[in-house]
């Protein structure tokens, strides 16, 4: 799975933030900076979501009755389907 760097998350903040301020109907209340580091905290905590995804689809093909070599065909389809079932239980809970 590819993760975001600290440098592209911010990179991406600067971004949006300058878009934003770009934008005529747009009105800042608060610094643009510390508008910035709630995006970045945002980016932060959904990387978690899906490190912690992540993370669930691996403890279960680990808990396989047989080993799984990771890379292969069958731990890679095995992944996808737990990674997608987490997810799915995650858009449910947030609905």
């Amino acid at each position: 799975m590819s993760k975001l760097s600290r440098e592209k998350i911010h990179y991406l903040s600067k971004l949006i933030v300058n878009t934003l301020y770009k934008h005529d109907q747009v009105e800042f209340l608060d610094d643009p900076n510390e508008i910035r580091l709630v995006i970045v905290k945002a980016f932060d905590e959904e990387m978690k979501l899906y490190d912690q995804i992540d993370q669930k689809a691996r403890e279960k093909i680990a808990s396989q009755k047989r080993h799984i070599e990771e890379g292969s065909q069958e731990w890679e389809i095995l992944y996808r389907k737990y990674y997608n079932e987490e997810l799915s239980k995650l858009t449910k809970l947030s609905e």
